[in-house]
């Protein structure tokens, strides 16, 4: 006789940002329900990430009951943002933090199993759905799925959707350069673009630091040593002394988003959610993980989990379909040279223009009209400034 399958109201596979997220949502929503949070690997465990956390995100959390995350970190309150010695530099209007994954993820974790969610060490690698339930590898049975299982997921191969454009990125920690202190610093790429370099201040002495760049079919994939070549030429001395060199891939969102409908749901980088200006993906982990899990409970107290994928679709069109129709636009207009060096003057120039493409980078802006005529302006600029921009004293 086979073994009983165990049962769950929600499974949710990945423990990641958006797999915590889809916990904390749902039983945020319903504290009662019997929620399964399933991943490889045992916590804290290291994540390849820019581990950028924008405000909003933490704006998210609060309303999914977490607070107090990052108060025993450093806030980094500027932005420098340069390409070819034509630099731009101001104070964000509200300060991001810079964790690494290994601390923030761990933290989620204890969150969501404080909030009753059960962690489980089990990589899952294959589901079948049934007319009342989702089995995955045989073993686990749950009314509802959430696949959050970042990059390669394993959710989305098994419901056969496509991927989208991907970037390449290569991460690790090093002592952060005197000159980049207490802000986080990208260098736009001046021959593979889009593409650029960071340097991210942890606030501890160390910075994230990385390069990363879209790939493309008509050039291969860059190896590690040219990762590593080219974070160099952009950001020179900044990966010295550095350690925990991780690559990883970014599935990039496009203007067209089609959710699965059903019992299974996508949050985070399954749901091929990471912006494409930027490369930026937890705040869209934590805002569709936290649609997913609200949109299960609501399906399971009315009985009808089937649904809960159409209203998962629903919501986060809501939240995101507008945006992504403008990252995707953006990102394409970026990879012009002479369009990202317009958006250097024209965030020099002008703090709301800065702003509006701070917004649209981490987390759910638009172009404003702010932005399009501070930009559309910077393009008929006659002449290329070359010294470093900064924001008036």
């Amino acid at each position: 006789m086979a073994p009983a399958l165990a049962h769950w109201d929600l499974a949710v596979i990945g423990a990641g940002p958006a797999g915590a997220a889809a916990a904390l949502g749902a039983l945020r929503a319903d504290a009662s329900l019997r929620v399964a949070l399933l991943d490889r690997a045992d916590f804290p465990r290291d994540k390849a990430c820019g581990d950028g956390v924008a405000p909003h995100v933490l704006d998210l959390l609060a309303e999914a009951g977490v607070t107090g995350l990052v108060d025993d970190r450093v806030p980094v309150e500027r932005l420098r943002l340069g390409r070819d010695g034509l630099t731009a530099e101001r104070r964000m209007a509200r300060p991001a933090w810079v964790v690494p994954r290994r601390v923030l993820d761990a933290r989620l974790v204890d969150a969501a199993v404080a909030a009753g969610a059960r962690l489980l060490r089990h990589r899952v690698r294959g589901l079948r759905q049934h007319t009342d339930a989702v089995v995955l590898d045989e073993e686990v049975s749950a009314a509802v799925v959430v696949g959050a299982d970042g990059a390669h997921s394993a959710v989305r191969r098994a419901l056969g959707l496509p991927r989208g454009p991907l970037a390449l990125a290569l991460r690790g920690y090093a002592p952060v350069a005197p000159g980049r202190r207490g802000a986080q610093v990208i260098e736009f790429g001046t021959r593979h673009q889009p593409s650029y370099a960071w340097s991210f201040d942890r606030g501890d002495g160390h910075a994230n630091v990385g390069y990363g760049e879209v790939l493309r079919a008509d050039r291969p994939a860059p190896t590690r040593a040219q990762l590593f070549e080219r974070l160099e030429a952009l950001l020179p001395g900044a990966a010295e002394g550095g350690r925990d060199w991780v690559g990883h891939h970014l599935p990039l969102s496009t203007a067209r988003w089609c959710p699965p409908a059903g019992r299974v749901l996508l949050a985070g980088d399954a749901a091929g959610l990471v912006n494409p200006l930027t490369g930026e993906g937890i705040y869209y982990a934590v805002a569709t993980g936290i649609a997913a899990g609200r949109a299960a409970a609501a399906a399971l107290h009315d009985g009808r989990p089937e649904r809960a994928g159409q209203w998962h679709a629903r919501a986060t069109r809501r939240i995101l379909l507008p945006h992504l129709r403008h990252t995707a636009l953006a990102a394409r207009l970026a990879r012009s040279p002479r369009v990202i060096e317009a958006g250097l003057r024209a965030c020099a120039a002008d703090q709301r223009v800065f702003d509006g493409l701070v917004e649209l980078g981490l987390a759910r802006g638009r172009l404003t009209p702010a932005v399009a005529f501070g930009l559309g302006r910077a393009l008929v600029v006659p002449t290329r400034p070359t010294s470093r921009l900064r924001e008036p004293a």
